[in-house]
């Protein structure tokens, strides 16, 4: 069975690329494995990431997610059973919210940065499937 987990954190250091790397880094090696998809959103400090894969293999991932020194505030946004996967083409994309086209942040945001703590998991779902349709997901793999 598939499920996509989304859940939004703050960076426990401040936000530098080496942090961003090592999480993207490490979430490559591991997913492959796992059969793991998805994507992760940075930017300010926050991380937001969709996981998709199997029920087990997702659930044990967020479990070592909420474990991760290298987060905080984690909140879980969106859990779902799924018939397919959006982000079955990365096995851990990525997107930079602080290069995003300010009319795309508005469209799911009352400000012009996006806060996913202030928004439910459908909005920031609906965010993620709009950044992959406008080709805004880098790291293809």
């Amino acid at each position: 069975m598939l499920v996509r987990l989304l859940y939004v954190s703050r960076a426990v250091a401040p936000h530098t690329d080496e942090a961003t790397q090592s999480i993207l880094e490490s979430a490559r090696v591991h997913n492959v494995g796992q059969g793991i998809t998805g994507i992760l959103c940075y930017g300010g400090g926050i991380y937001l990431q969709a996981i998709e894969g199997g029920r087990r293999q997702v659930n044990t991932l967020y479990s070592h997610i909420l474990k991760d020194p290298r987060h905080t505030d984690i909140v879980l946004l969106h859990y779902q059973e799924i018939t397919e996967r959006r982000f079955g083409g990365w096995t851990m994309g990525q997107v930079n919210l602080t290069k995003l086209n300010t009319s795309i942040v508005l469209k799911y945001s009352e400000q012009p940065e996006l806060d996913p703590y202030a928004v439910s998991g459908e909005v920031s779902l609906a965010l993620l499937e709009e950044l992959m349709l406008t080709a805004s997901i880098i790291g293809r793999a």
